[in-house]
């Protein structure tokens, strides 16, 4: 029982289904596609709201078993839902911006990224720095809300 090869995938928590997104990843490595839809769907139902899209990272094994581990949802995701955009701007501007963000909405983005098993020995404050970047490019502002 060997590692075959990683596999990453974007997947909506809650709502994995055996179909030709999944099938096209897992179809050549031999990986039981139903039963991957289903221990994805009930690991991911008890840490995450549904359709929350979520990267996935599985490990192929050469007897046709898998692993895999669940990381945040997409940051990008994160500034949308909390802007209240749908999709980010055609063209990203910082003279118009298509919304704004405060400061503690960075913060809390950063404590939810910094679960990631890739991010938690890097310093929150540079986590921010980060998130505020993925802001920029998304044409959201961050600022301190108006009294």
């Amino acid at each position: 029982m060997s590692l075959v090869r990683y596999v990453k995938l974007r997947v909506p928590a809650g709502t994995a289904k055996p179909g030709p997104s999944i099938g096209q990843s897992l179809g050549p490595l031999g990986i039981n596609m139903s039963e991957f839809c289903k221990q994805f769907n009930e690991k991911s139902q008890s840490i995450f709201k549904k359709d929350v899209p979520l990267s996935v990272r599985l490990h192929a094994m050469s007897d046709r078993s898998f692993s895999f581990d669940l990381k945040t949802p997409p940051t990008s995701w994160l500034i949308k839902q909390v802007v209240g955009m749908e999709k980010g701007p055609g063209s990203p501007n910082i003279n118009s911006p298509s919304g704004f963000i405060t400061p503690e909405a960075v913060y809390e983005i950063a404590k939810i990224k910094q679960e990631d098993e890739i991010m938690e020995l890097v310093p929150l404050q540079s986590i921010c720095r980060s998130v505020i970047g993925t802001c920029r490019t998304l044409g959201v502002v961050v600022r301190e809300e108006d009294a």
